[in-house]
């Protein structure tokens, strides 16, 4: 069967988390992802936080699925030719350098275009045009940069980074969209164009419901749904909300049976308004579905401390998965907090391909996190990460070099 980007190819000059992310996504959808490493090392990510001695890290290899590599110094002049002719080859180049980088390799936006005027140009960068646009960032930096980190957390404790990877890969995806969409403008168009992901930008843009808060919060000075209504302080800034609902309906963080003992323990729980009597009613406070102190949303909002103390008094004594399955019954949205052990063996992920195993000619056989999008006519394969340098003769044989020429570009150590 045919995929989605069939026929695309990408030139991925990416590294480390960001841009590696796009490409692996856009070779899930079946781009041909020619990945340019730097002889000898290669990714830096390949020997960060190894487990196996001497083998790439599961840092690398579940960043890089679906990708040749070809290991390419791009200083020297025979190199620079070969990158020219992979421009020419290509139809997206997407880089994540510091700024400025491909221009003093030679490579600058008005050269890429000269030498391939369909070629799409995408790179991730830390910010964009403005003060900081120089400025070198990395995951937790755009987090706080971009307003998420100022919104997570205890209001009585410092701000707090997530440790869902909103700044890297987020942008990530975010430039993926970008690319896909210049793809299909040039078909129209005949030309390529720039595309840009700011980190401050995409990790703002998933951070949207704040923005919306501060306007709120500039009107009314006081926001009811957070915890800190009716009896804390509202400065001038979004506060952090500890584990309180982003909408319009309250939630928080429930202990469940055995919370001694396992961190995990626990259960979000939405006291959603519609299903309210059967929240009432499941928890043993049937009394409050008439009490004129719990019977309506405005009213339960002074009190949702009592509230959740009640409910947590019945979550108790369930186990998080028990709790579920009777809140499920009456249509009461909850969702049990899954650690990373329970989704590695979750059998519903690795039936949709959401958790795949892969197998590693020197690793051996490890678990990655597969397509988030699921296409009925692209139907994603996992290929595993290759080794450094593993697909340089082939793609350079593709670029029309004899054999001869690319064990002369070898004994010079372009290749």
């Amino acid at each position: 069967m045919s995929k989605a980007l069939d026929g695309v190819r990408i030139l991925d000059f990416t590294h480390v988390q960001s841009g590696p992310t796009c490409t692996q996504l856009l070779g899930w959808f079946g781009a041909d992802v020619i990945k340019i490493e730097k002889a000898g090392s290669g990714d830096i990510t390949r020997e960060q936080l190894r487990d196996v001695p001497d083998v790439d890290s599961l840092y690398f290899t579940m960043l890089n699925h679906n990708k040749r590599s070809v290991t390419l110094d791009t200083k020297s002049d025979h190199g620079k030719e070969v990158l020219e002719r992979l421009v020419k080859h290509c139809d997206v180049l997407v880089e994540n350098f510091a700024p400025g980088a491909l221009d003093r390799m030679g490579f600058t936006w008005e050269r890429v275009q000269q030498l391939n005027p369909r070629m799409i140009m995408a790179s991730v960068k830390g910010f964009g045009p403005g003060p900081y646009e120089e400025c070198k960032v990395y995951e937790n930096v755009a987090q706080c940069a971009g307003g998420a980190a100022s919104t997570t957390g205890f209001d009585d404790g410092p701000p707090l980074v997530t440790g869902a990877q909103i700044g890297d890969s987020g942008t990530g995806l975010h430039l993926a969209l970008g690319i896909v969409a210049a793809l299909y403008q040039r078909n129209a168009t005949g030309r390529g164009q720039r595309v840009l992901a700011a980190m401050q930008d995409g990790v703002l843009n998933l951070c949207r419901v704040k923005l919306r808060d501060q306007q709120r919060l500039d009107r009314t000075h006081v926001m009811k749904e957070y915890p800190q209504y009716p009896n804390g302080k509202f400065g001038s800034a979004v506060p952090r909300a500890a584990n309180a609902s982003g909408g319009g309906q309250p939630g928080t963080i429930v202990k469940c049976k055995g919370w001694e003992t396992d961190p995990n323990a626990y259960l979000y729980f939405i006291a959603q308004a519609p299903v309210w009597k059967a929240i009432c009613q499941v928890i043993g406070k049937e009394s409050w579905i008439t009490d004129p102190d719990f019977a309506t949303p405005n009213a339960r909002l002074p009190r949702l401390k009592e509230v959740f103390a009640a409910v947590e008094a019945w979550t108790s004594t369930k186990t998080k998965f028990e709790a579920m399955a009777l809140l499920n019954e009456h249509d009461i949205p909850c969702g049990p907090i899954l650690s990373m052990e329970e989704l590695a063996n979750e059998p519903s992920l690795r039936k949709t391909g959401t958790i795949v195993e892969v197998d590693h000619p020197k690793r051996g056989k490890y678990l990655t996190v597969g397509n988030p999008i699921k296409m009925s006519d692209s139907p994603t394969e996992v290929i595993r990460s290759p080794l450094l340098g593993e697909h340089t003769d082939e793609v350079l044989a593709e670029l029309g070099y004899a054999p001869a020429d690319v064990a002369a570009l070898r004994s010079k150590k372009v290749v």
